[in-house]
């Protein structure tokens, strides 16, 4: 069976401020609030693998992203299969809802986007971010059990 491949946006809760090293970029600090990333999967285990080892707490750092996802709970994930990769398009969907750039060039070094992780006071909602798509749906969300804390749950949307 051919592993899905598409797009993807972690959503990372921050409960307090704090100064952290993002690798090359150096000390970054990071107000309260939420963060969503946006990235693509379309390597060999497509968005199941790419997404599992965002989740996993302990990893080599890689990629910015690792630098946040091993010190902030992910609390959502949204997912969408599609040929084609879609994660510059999200980044300007998240600006577009009022997502503030905190680090310029966050996990889009490989583009020309100034971000692909934006900051919101409040959690962003799925329904307002399908506005501003192409017609998509969601089509499944569970919550996720992982087996150490500090990430006890996450709450996953698949949009089509």
């Amino acid at each position: 069976m051919t592993p899905c491949t598409g797009t993807y946006a972690l959503i990372l809760h921050n409960r307090r401020a704090r100064t952290l090293s993002i690798g090359k970029t150096g000390l970054c600090t990071f107000p309260r609030g939420y963060y969503v990333y946006t990235g693509s999967a379309f390597g060999p285990g497509g968005l199941a693998a790419r997404v599992g080892r965002h989740l996993k707490p302990q990893k080599s750092l890689r990629w910015h992203i690792d630098y946040l996802t091993t010190r902030l709970p992910v609390v959502r994930v949204w997912q969408t299969r599609h040929p084609d990769r879609q994660e510059c398009i999200w980044a300007g969907h998240f600006q577009t809802l009022g997502g503030k750039i905190i680090v310029p060039g966050f996990g889009a070094s490989d583009c020309g986007c100034s971000s692909h992780l934006f900051l919101f006071e409040k959690m962003p909602m799925v329904s307002a971010f399908r506005k501003l798509t192409t017609p998509i749906r969601v089509r499944v969300a569970a919550t996720v059990l992982l087996p150490q804390p500090p990430f006890p749950q996450i709450r996953i949307f698949i949009v089509w």
